[in-house]
């Protein structure tokens, strides 16, 4: 059986990713090349029903091992990785029997347990990152091996008993459209887990109410020494627009439950401006009064500037996923970690899952850790040891008992 460090290492070679603002899904063609691997593989493994769709959903059926009834469970990651950080030619450093002190990454970055304390609770692991020129893609490279690895126990001579089991492997998550091409009625699970978590033990069942805003600010370009009176300048009509939101109201400010209008983006001249946004927050009606004062903020300006300086397109993306949950499932979890040793730490997410989406379509789905850390950028990294405990958790998960 290959080691989940070396089949880890195999797809994070693969640049899968995404890109935002696409029509067609995948947003990338190069998603196809992990996508083609990974169907492959659950050939190779003996998965029945392996199928790779025109939008590049990966889903496969491990047939139950036992008599008598039991629930279909699904386990679901996605392939893509985030545009925040490039994903191509990622160069892994690997420490093993990692002793607490800062990992050189290259000459110019070091993971640094000062500055990333949760390096510590990895002190005699083999640790997994980058030279720090692109992110690893754990997020959720990660989650993927590890479900590969537990199909792989699932499918040997000594595998525990299990009834049906369904696999499915996502693209475009990253960029908010994992699902729009998701077939829940022929995946055909009672329920499911998404293992695209952070660190050990990580289980959520809630997560943002979620929104993306584009914001088009229209302006009039004269020349400088002739403007006054006549010049719109709409990068500062859009610095004054941001300066309406609250200043503790944004990401870099915010923790827990709190939520925050997110400037994602800003481009433009004085003639015309785009502004992207993304608003986030746990409860509804502070969502919605959140997405009312982006409204009334744009409203504000037209009456200012004039009528069609100011042009809003905002856009529900996801609700908290605990509106649609079923709670057996969660417990089920909180079960199987407990039963394997894991501690579980149930927060909620501060994001969002393609089970958020899932859940609403009539597939309850939590997420589950998928080992990973500083995910998004290049300080991001996973341990063998972690990935080996969630493989674990996996089999324990869709045993029966």
């Amino acid at each position: 059986m290959e080691q989940i460090k070396d089949r880890f290492l195999r797809y994070v070679a693969v640049d899968t990713q995404s890109k935002d603002g696409e029509e067609q899904v995948p947003s990338t063609n190069k998603q196809f090349q992990l996508a083609e691997m990974l169907a492959g593989e659950l050939i190779r493994m003996g998965a029945e029903d392996v199928q790779l769709s025109e939008h590049c959903y990966v889903t496969a059926t491990i047939p139950a091992n036992m008599e008598g009834k039991a629930p279909v469970i699904g386990l679901i990651a996605h392939m893509d990785t985030s545009d925040a950080a490039s994903g191509a030619d990622i160069r892994p450093v690997i420490t093993e029997r990692y002793d607490g002190t800062p990992i050189r990454m290259s000459d110019k970055k070091t993971l640094d347990p000062a500055e990333f304390p949760s390096l510590l609770r990895h002190i005699g692991e083999t640790v997994i990152c980058t030279d720090g020129t692109t992110l690893l893609g754990a997020d959720d490279k990660a989650g993927v091996a590890e479900i590969m690895q537990a199909a792989e126990i699932l499918f040997s001579k000594d595998a525990p008993r299990h009834g049906t089991i369904r696999i499915a492997f996502t693209p475009d998550e990253e960029v908010g459209r994992g699902v729009d091409c998701f077939d829940v009625e022929q995946f055909a699970a009672d329920f499911a887990y998404t293992v695209d978590g952070g660190d050990l033990g990580d289980l959520s069942y809630e997560c943002f109410n979620a929104a993306g805003a584009e914001i088009l600010i229209e302006g009039v370009s004269i020349h400088p020494g002739e403007a006054k009176g006549k010049m719109k300048n709409s990068l500062l009509i859009g610095m004054e627009l941001q300066s309406m939101l609250p200043v503790f109201m944004n990401p870099a400010a915010t923790e827990k439950r709190e939520g925050f209008f997110h400037l994602d983006r800003m481009s433009g001249s004085v003639e015309r401006t785009v502004m992207k946004y993304i608003v986030r927050d746990h409860d509804r009606e502070l969502f919605e009064a959140k997405k009312q004062l982006l409204i009334s903020a744009c409203a504000f300006m037209n009456e200012k500037y004039g009528s069609g300086t100011v042009t809003l397109n905002m856009n529900d993306s996801y609700y908290n996923m605990i509106e649609a949950m079923d709670m057996e499932v969660v417990n089920r979890a909180i079960r199987s970690m407990k039963a394997v040793g894991i501690e579980p730490v149930i927060e909620p997410i501060r994001g969002g899952t393609d089970g958020a989406r899932l859940s609403f379509m009539g597939l309850p789905c939590p997420n589950l850790c998928a080992g990973g850390n500083n995910f998004h950028g290049p300080y991001e990294y996973v341990t063998v040891e972690t990935m080996e405990k969630i493989t674990e958790l996996l089999v324990e998960l869709v045993t029966d008992r």
